[in-house]
């Protein structure tokens, strides 16, 4: 069971190819593979987890604080159920 693992992680960066550049390369050496790739962002998976970079909007690359911000976006754990974390 995949219970409290991280399901998947979300980074919002502010030039996607440099950094899927980055961390592609490392995170392949981990054993992760390339799992999604789209126009704005990118995503490597190994078993259960993966890592997605998704390039930040440019009115959201100069504002105090926004979830579409550069930066981590959010976290997702696996759980038996809505209600179990809720």
């Amino acid at each position: 069971m995949s219970q409290g693992l991280i399901h998947h992680i979300e980074l919002y960066v502010s030039n996607l190819k440099i950094s899927a550049d980055f961390w592609g390369w490392f995170l392949e050496e981990l054993g992760y593979c390339m799992y999604q790739k789209w126009d704005r962002g990118q995503s490597w998976k190994l078993g259960e987890t993966y890592l997605v970079f998704v390039q930040a909007e440019e009115k959201y690359l100069n504002v105090a604080y926004h979830r579409c911000r550069v930066g981590l976006n959010h976290l997702a754990f696996h759980a038996s159920s809505r209600q179990q974390v809720d």
